[in-house]
């Protein structure tokens, strides 16, 4: 029997991996709420969805990549205000580096084998 490979499969992994970075790039703007991390995350056409985000989230802070603070809202409970650490600004540099060498070998990689 022949095996198909899911191409939304592939895509919702290839975001995944890329998902660390991409938060970590909003957060070096400033400290950020979740949705709002979310917000702009969907508007650069990341999709991602709250139970994504805040284990990302809870893993980087436990791993001292991020800080938050608390502060009371308006508009219902307090709020959780994530921004990076300096641990968190080399990651993200180094996962800056990482993602534009990978991108160029696959972009070369594409452009050399490209169908004409």
């Amino acid at each position: 029997m022949k095996q198909t490979i899911n191409t939304e499969n592939t895509q919702s992994q290839m975001r995944k991996g890329v998902l660390e970075l991409c938060t970590l790039s909003v957060l070096a703007i400033g400290e950020a709420y979740p949705t709002e991390i979310i917000d702009q995350l969907k508007s650069s056409k990341m999709m991602i969805v709250e139970g994504t985000l805040y284990p990302l989230l809870t893993r980087l802070k436990n791993a001292n990549y991020l800080t938050y603070r608390w502060e009371e809202s308006t508009s219902g409970p307090p709020r959780k205000y994530y921004k990076l650490t300096a641990q968190g600004v080399k990651l993200l540099n180094e996962l800056e580096s990482t993602w534009d060498e990978m991108a160029d070998a696959v972009n070369k990689l594409l452009k050399e084998n490209k169908r004409k």
